[in-house]
């Protein structure tokens, strides 16, 4: 199937997607925030809205340039650095043929930045409760800087060696959700567990914003994947209806586990399946079709709920499940998407093992897959324990106690 869009046309639809895409990071605030603990509340949110300015300002700086710049395979270089060249020039290397961009490189380069934000904001559900804010600011800061931008370059620029591989990401799969989830476990290794975990019992205290928080990301998460499309075209519907479809799935995939397993369907469990199919449509979005996007989902869910009792048996407390759900649910739809891609849908892809294709895609999918949980993993964890060593990377236990929001920011979310 051929995809034709006029390059107004295509602007138009990115650029609603950069909105779309900047709203998910303040629904994830909410999706986080309602999930810890109300003397926590505000520490989360700000972790997460101060991605929005920093990493905003790197990837501006050195982050895009070293993501898209350059005809390397393993590093950009720093042709855009400082945003130089942004406006003069009509194509980014690699972007030619069937790549072809059909939209200004600031808009590219704009949509992109909403993903380099969203990014590090993952990784803090993990460390939630515990983490000093300004280890945080350094953390994201330099991993903004070395990290996302070199799994980036490797998947989703044309020159980067995964993508030249065949390896198929089409929004993120890999590059934000694995990449996130492995970094979220290198630190929460480093940083330990939260005081009285898992003795003591610490329930979502607003799951009405969790609610709200999922609402958000839903609605945001179709400008992330059908924006991915980068045109107004068949295949930004195609990756819409999947996205919302795998999330339905996963919902009702996680639900029902949940039920056999523990009694009861809850809304955090409904909230957090939704999610998990939100990731795992998110590599395959692009390459799929049919009722594979509600396969993708339903397995998801339930695979990612049973991902939870991960951080029990191996003792690692992530508090807010972002390595079951993120981390887990990324590995799952890269590996799905070797099974159910279709040509049809996309004739950049490939076929999966389902739709008449061998197990070359199914190989390059866990090559990108292993190549990502090495690098960020390696880097955040020796990133993590330099800090550790020299700032320290939790609280005082005096301040734990106290909460994030007071010890933290001297400010209080309920009077």
């Amino acid at each position: 199937m051929e995809y034709v869009a006029s390059k107004p046309a295509a602007t138009a639809w990115v650029l609603v997607s950069i909105a779309l895409v900047a709203f998910m990071t303040p629904g994830l605030a909410f999706f986080y925030g309602g999930m810890v603990r109300a003397k926590n509340v505000l520490g989360m949110l700000m972790q997460n809205i101060f991605a929005m300015g920093l990493v905003s300002v790197l990837w501006a700086t050195v982050g895009f340039s070293l993501a898209f710049g350059g005809d390397g395979k393993y590093f950009g270089n720093f042709d855009f650095a400082f945003m130089r060249n942004l406006t003069t020039v009509d194509a980014l290397p690699g972007y030619t043929g069937n790549f072809e961009l059909l939209i200004p490189v600031l808009a590219f380069f704009a949509f992109q930045m909403m993903f380099a934000v969203i990014t590090p904001a993952l990784i803090t559900g993990a460390t939630a409760d515990r983490l000093k804010f300004s280890a945080y600011a350094i953390i994201i800061g330099v991993w903004s800087v070395i990290v996302y931008p070199t799994v980036a370059h490797w998947v989703f620029s044309p020159n980067g060696w995964l993508f030249q591989l065949g390896a198929l990401d089409f929004a993120g799969g890999a590059v934000i959700h694995v990449n996130a989830g492995v970094a979220a476990l290198a630190i929460v290794l480093v940083l330990g567990n939260r005081k009285g975990w898992p003795r003591e019992a610490m329930p979502p205290h607003n799951l009405p914003f969790t609610v709200l928080g999922t609402g958000i990301l839903w609605f945001g998460w179709f400008g992330f994947n059908a924006g991915s499309a980068l045109a107004a075209n068949g295949l930004a519907a195609q990756a819409l209806v999947n996205t919302h479809l795998a999330a339905a799935a996963a919902m009702c995939g996680w639900l029902i586990v949940e039920k056999l397993k523990a009694g009861h369907a809850t809304t955090l469990g409904a909230a957090s399946g939704a999610v998990a199919g939100l990731v795992a449509i998110t590599p395959c979005a692009g390459f799929v079709g049919g009722m594979s996007p509600i396969y993708i989902g339903f397995i998801a869910g339930a695979v990612c709920y049973l991902a939870l009792t991960l951080k029990t048996k191996f003792g690692f407390d992530d508090s807010l499940d972002v390595i079951a759900v993120h981390l887990v649910g990324g590995i799952l739809g890269a590996i799905l998407l070797a099974f159910f891609a279709d040509t049809k849908v996309n004739s950049l892809g490939a076929n999966g093992i389902f739709y008449g294709g061998g197990t070359e895609l199914l190989m390059d999918q866990l090559v990108a897959l292993g190549a990502t949980i090495a690098f960020s993993f390696t880097v955040t964890w020796v990133l993590a324990k330099v800090l550790d060593k020299t700032i320290g990377l939790r609280v005082s236990t005096e301040d734990e106690l106290v909460g994030l929001d007071q010890s933290q920011h001297s400010e209080s979310a309920y009077q």
